[in-house]
């Protein structure tokens, strides 16, 4: 479960935000989670919310963005959504990794994302973003 490493990542981060700013109150933090990022939006949402309690970012918002991933193949000129197996034994759609037009390995063009994308923070009631 490495969803709570990385949430443990951001808890370290917004602390150091608020300590440089402690005029500021933080809000809201939006990520960007990449589809190939093997991250899992809701079990993040439950680690962040579980450890940030009793710090100075628990009450703020945490607004994950999902990227879609997306592929090209480097034999083809496609480029696009990668290919899912269809496999009847796979509980969940398992991404191939394949191109679509002739079935050699493609590279990730987009979906690896992780990423705090911004943080929304309040100072003398007024709200900015960062």
């Amino acid at each position: 479960m490495h969803e709570l490493w990385i949430a443990s990542g951001l808890v370290e981060k917004l602390p150091e935000f608020s300590r440089q700013n402690p005029a500021r109150t933080i809000i809201e933090v939006r990520l960007e989670i990449g589809e190939l990022s093997h991250t899992d939006s809701n079990t993040l949402s439950f680690c962040c919310e579980s450890i940030t309690k009793g710090t100075r970012v628990q009450n703020s918002s945490l607004i994950i963005q999902e990227t879609p991933a997306l592929v090209k193949c480097p034999y083809r000129s496609y480029r696009g959504r990668p290919n899912y197996s269809d496999d009847v034994l796979v509980a969940a759609p398992v991404i191939t990794m394949r191109c679509l037009e002739c079935g050699e390995t493609v590279a990730a063009d987009r979906g690896q994302e992780r990423t705090i994308k911004s943080i929304r923070f309040s100072e003398a009631n007024a709200a900015q973003t960062l």
